[in-house]
């Protein structure tokens, strides 16, 4: 068994983003290569048998207990490989389509070889913090939802008005409104947060096999970063007209 860094909970209860009304200037090209990266790497754990696939994620999955008992040098290299392996389909589509969504404005705004930074430290900020906070786990760790959760919480501060075009389900039927971009982030947050102290509760910090203190530490450590390393660059670049888009910022 594994953590998934994001897998079950990767929406807030079933809710889903189809997209986001906030143009770019840019082809996000950084974003669709981590995109096609991700998948390459799934495709390949899945030509492997399954005796295979378990061994390629004990090896490069990051387990805490290896990286807190200092058992195994190469083991400090998952935090960075543990981000590029997902545990199913659902998994890596649901990480993917976020990362669509949210990814390619924050590479507008951050330029390329920033967002690739900003991108890499918020995942290892994410396997840190699940790390700290379950030491001994001798479960892995896999998936991009810690990157991911920071790439959300630099959108909520660069883009908190943008309109995020939502699939909301109610009771068996769906319907689709657009939300804010803060408000939608703000409570995925919140349901980590209390889904989070709910499994330590519980005496397991990865509750169903989800590793929220990783979405927890990759969004605290996306809010810093994105302040550190904008540098003066625009936040607002790509959204500076939101009626144009078919509503009217307050005055």
């Amino acid at each position: 068994m594994a953590f998934d860094a994001g897998a079950s909970r990767s929406y807030v209860d079933g809710v889903i983003p189809l997209r986001d009304r906030n143009p770019t200037h840019s082809t996000p090209v950084l974003t669709y290569l981590l995109i096609a990266v991700n998948t390459a790497v799934f495709v390949y754990q899945a030509s492997l048998s399954q005796p295979g696939m378990q061994l390629f994620v004990q090896r490069y999955g990051l387990v805490p207990a290896m990286i807190s008992g200092h058992q195994h040098v190469g083991s400090f290299i998952t935090p960075f490989t543990s981000m590029f392996i997902h545990g199913s389909w659902l998994h890596l589509i649901a990480n993917m389509w976020s990362l669509y969504i949210f990814g390619d404005n924050i590479e507008d705004a951050l330029g390329k070889p920033r967002f690739l930074l900003f991108y890499l430290l918020c995942g290892v900020a994410a396997a840190a913090a699940q790390v700290g906070i379950d030491p001994h786990s001798p479960l892995p760790m896999v998936g991009a939802s810690g990157a991911i959760a920071g790439v959300l919480a630099a959108y909520m501060r660069l883009f908190p008005r943008a309109r995020i075009v939502t699939l909301i389900p109610i009771f068996i039927f769906f319907t689709v409104r657009e939300l804010p971009a803060a408000f939608f982030i703000v409570i995925w947050f919140a349901l980590q947060l209390f889904l989070g102290l709910g499994s330590l509760q519980l005496g397991a910090a990865g509750g169903g096999g989800v590793a929220f203190f990783a979405h927890i530490g990759g969004f605290v450590a996306g809010l810093w970063l994105i302040t550190w390393l904008r540098s003066g660059r625009n936040p607002t670049r790509g959204f500076r007209q939101p009626e144009r888009y078919g509503y009217r910022s307050n005055p």
